[in-house]
């Protein structure tokens, strides 16, 4: 962790190094920088989908009496709902890029040459629908432990995920 602390503090100050020679970055830096916040979104929230599902794995296959048994229920609801807000903020990394994607074709419409083209942002649609339909079955799965009053607000959250995706 230190290591990557010095190299977070020597690559921000290159950053300001740069920012104040250029007074701003090259766009191409800014869409790396976005493309790599998407790709740590999702691996975040995948990775929440493995402990989700190895949350509600393991206490069935351990012994009776051990802690991890006890502990399991209590747990798998608030993971589920951590996992639903990240959910929540990889979408709207996506629809913001589908909102810049779509004024690049009005820009295009006037004249100007579209920087980007489809698949990128097909790419992360497909793979943002991928992981949201692993976190709903999970959460189906998991609807004992997660109630009669949480279960219907959480398939109401991704209702709402998948539509606003689909709409836009």
């Amino acid at each position: 962790l230190r290591l990557v602390a010095v190299l977070r503090a020597v690559l921000e100050g290159e950053k300001a190094a740069v920012l104040k020679r250029d007074h701003h970055l090259p766009l191409s830096f800014h869409r790396r920088q976005e493309e790599l916040k998407f790709s740590m979104g999702l691996q975040r929230l995948q990775h929440r989908v493995r402990e989700i599902q190895a949350l509600r794995d393991g206490p069935a296959g351990e012994g009776p009496g051990q802690d991890g048994a006890s502990t399991g229920p209590q747990e798998l609801p608030s993971l589920i709902l951590e996992a639903v807000k990240e959910l929540e903020a990889v979408k709207q990394q996506v629809l913001k890029r589908i909102q810049i994607w779509k004024r690049q074709q009005q820009l295009a419409g006037n004249g100007a040459v579209p920087e980007e083209n489809l698949a990128p942002l097909q790419k992360r649609c497909e793979d943002l629908v991928e992981v949201y339909f692993q976190l709903q079955q999970q959460a189906m799965a998991a609807s004992a432990e997660l109630g009669p009053e949480l279960l219907p607000r959480l398939l109401e959250r991704f209702s709402e995920v998948l539509s606003s995706l689909v709409k836009r």
